[in-house]
């Protein structure tokens, strides 16, 4: 279009699919020149998985009178995924996962994070640990997504790390294992997680790791997809900080106030003994200029 060869002034109807991760990758700006050289007189269409505030707003300011239309959709997970949780500290994450990785049978892995900054920062530490990985999210590039895609298709690389929209699109045979670094937070995020495995009747491996603050978005999907996930190592038991008594709480408010009370009585005495030093004797110096008077 930027070039002259494609002439959109006929266009009758206008199409974007997969709007939310057309966003999120960056899209934005060139979906704007689009929609400024197409007709006014058009028919519009959105689709999208979900509806984040980006998506609405693009929607209210693009369309006219729009009608929204929602499809249930269907949280089953793929009978062919073994799916398990395993749980884990947070300091630990890493090492269970290098663990893992080097394990048998470990083929093809996709490893999701939950933000971007952590998609890179997890790349960046398995290859220092020699494990061949690269990420893909919406800050990177349109090249340098296709040349990460590339690499895994290739298997140049064995471990693709992504976040959930970046990855939403990613059709590749054969990956044998899908990571859950970080629980989604959004349960439906999981079940597009996981899909991206066991798929043309292949088996496939989905392995979530579980801190104690994940524990909620665990029970959220195992609401979603209606039943329990297996847990590796039920023996973890995590611990509950401690709730400190009334007593010992008010015990500690009322130290907490002498000492600012001490502390304020210790600054006003000092600075009251300051000023005393500070502060000279009435009639030192007239004393002074007589005695250089009788000494002269």
């Amino acid at each position: 279009m930027d070039q002259g060869h494609v002439n959109l002034n006929d266009i009758q109807i206008f199409v974007l699919d997969e709007a939310d991760r057309m966003l999120d990758m960056g899209f934005l700006p060139a979906l704007k020149k689009i929609i400024a050289k197409v007709p006014k007189q058009k028919q519009s269409l959105f689709f999208s998985a979900t509806l984040p505030p980006k998506i609405r707003e693009l929607a209210a300011r693009l369309l006219f009178n729009p009608v929204s239309i929602t499809v249930d959709r269907k949280s089953t997970t793929v009978e062919r995924i073994e799916q398990s949780v395993r749980y884990a500290k947070r300091g630990n994450k890493l090492a269970s996962l290098t663990d893992l990785l080097n394990g048998k049978n470990v083929d093809r892995v996709i490893v999701f994070t939950r933000t971007k900054h952590g998609a890179n920062g997890l790349a960046k530490k398995l290859d220092r640990a020699g494990i061949a990985a690269t990420a893909i999210h919406g800050n990177k590039t349109q090249n340098a997504r296709q040349r990460a895609l590339e690499a895994f298709r290739q298997k140049q690389v064995t471990v693709l790390v992504a976040t959930d929209v970046a990855a939403r699109g990613i059709d590749i045979d054969g990956v044998t294992h899908v990571i859950n670094f970080d629980m989604p937070v959004d349960p439906e995020s999981y079940v597009h997680r996981i899909g991206r495995t066991g798929r043309a009747g292949s088996d496939g491996i989905a392995i979530s790791f579980c801190t104690a603050e994940e524990i909620d978005e665990l029970r959220a999907i195992e609401k979603l997809i209606g039943s329990k996930i297996r847990v590796e190592n039920p023996e973890m038991k995590f611990e509950t900080p401690a709730v400190p008594s009334k007593d010992k709480t008010n015990a500690r408010k009322g130290n907490r106030n002498r000492r600012r009370k001490t502390s304020n009585a210790e600054m006003r005495n000092g600075a009251q003994s300051t000023y005393r030093r500070r502060k000279k004797p009435q009639g030192s110096s007239k004393p002074a200029k007589k005695q250089r008077a009788s000494a002269d």
